[in-house]
């Protein structure tokens, strides 16, 4: 299994490396590749912050053998979903409560009050669409949480 890298028009926060966390892109050269058809499933996340799945990230992957895991947010798991179909397993990992959704987020330290604040507001929205999900994984106790997905995927790969 192996991570797909996100393509963003954000800039890096903190340590974040281009190639590594994300694909960094200009706002500009991320919408030549929308108009080029290079991604599976993109999004205006955030006004003038887009993120996408490059299809040439998911063609590296499987050109080495291995199963992609995508990490993206509800609009970009549901598109993924259509797109592969019954090839995918979406998971939805949901928080406890949103005070600690707010104290990871805080505990990162690598956003504004009002970027936190944002994100808040857009998790709130997105928890009601869990229920399209073919899994929701409560992310409350990190080794339950970690053994329930190992034994959903596990389930679903074989």
């Amino acid at each position: 299994m192996s991570f797909s890298i996100s393509a963003t028009s954000r800039p890096p926060r903190g340590e974040e490396k281009d190639g590594h966390d994300y694909y960094f892109l200009s706002h500009p050269e991320f919408m030549q590749k929308v108009a080029e058809d290079a991604f599976i499933e993109w999004e205006e996340v955030y006004k003038g912050t887009a993120y996408g799945t490059l299809k040439s990230e998911i063609e590296r992957i499987w050109k080495e053998g291995n199963c992609v895991i995508f990490d993206v947010d509800v609009q970009g798991g549901m598109n993924l979903k259509k797109y592969f179909g019954d090839k995918a397993l979406s998971v939805f990992v949901m928080p406890p409560n949103e005070a600690a959704l707010r104290h990871r987020l805080e505990k990162r330290g690598t956003e504004t009050p009002e970027k936190i604040q944002m994100r808040l507001d857009k998790a709130s929205e997105e928890m009601a669409y869990s229920k399209n999900f073919d899994v929701v994984l409560l992310n409350d106790e990190l080794e339950r949480a970690l053994q329930e997905a190992e034994t959903k995927v596990g389930a679903f790969l074989s």
